[in-house]
C-alpha cells in the first residue's frame, strides 16, 4: 500500500491513522467517516492513493462499487437505523470533494432525515432532444480517448 505524504485516507489505510475499520482486503479499505450524515455512515477508499477517480485504476474502482454494495447490504442488517443508502462519490472541487483521496460514502437514510440529498431538478421543462443529442454526441466521440470504447 502506497501512500501520499499529508493524506488522512493514506494514513489511515497504513495504519499511521486511527480508524474504526470495518473491512479491508488487496485493493480496498472501508471505515467509519468521522463527521457522519447519519451513524453507521462509511467511507470506501482505494488503498493505493488516487485524487480523483481518473487516477483510480478500473479494477479497483469497480471493487469500489462491489464493496459499497455490500456495505448497504451490512447497514440495512446491522440494526442501525436504514431505510435507505445513498452511494454518492464527489470527483473534484466543483462536485463537493474535500479529501483528495477518491472515496465512496456509502449512507444510510431514513425518512424524515435531514440532510438528505436531492437534486434540485426542473421537472417542469425537458431538454429538447437536439441538445441532448449534440451532448450525446460530444460524450460519445470523446468515448475512445477515455478508453471506453464507443459502444451505441
Amino acid at each position: 500500500m502506497s501512500g501520499s505524504p499529508e493524506c488522512i485516507f493514506c494514513e489511515i489505510v497504513s495504519g499511521q491513522s486511527e480508524a474504526s475499520i470495518v473491512f479491508r482486503d488487496e485493493l480496498v479499505t472501508v471505515f467509519m467517516d468521522i463527521h457522519p450524515v447519519n451513524p453507521g455512515h462509511l467511507l470506501v477508499v482505494p488503498n493505493q492513493h488516487a485524487s480523483g477517480i481518473d487516477d483510480v485504476p478500473e479494477a479497483v474502482c469497480a471493487r469500489m462499487f462491489i464493496i459499497g454494495r455490500r456495505m448497504a447490504r451490512a447497514l440495512r442488517r446491522s440494526g442501525l437505523r436504514c431505510e435507505g443508502v445513498n452511494l454518492y462519490l464527489a470527483d473534484g472541487e466543483a462536485a463537493g470533494q474535500d479529501v483528495f483521496h477518491s472515496h465512496l460514502h456509502v449512507i444510510p437514510r431514513f425518512r424524515g432525515n435531514p440532510g438528505s440529498f436531492h437534486l434540485k431538478v426542473d421537472f417542469s421543462a425537458a431538454a429538447s432532444r437536439e441538445d441532448l443529442d449534440v451532448q450525446a454526441e460530444a460524450i460519445r466521440s470523446s468515448l475512445d480517448s477515455a478508453g471506453a470504447g464507443s459502444r451505441v
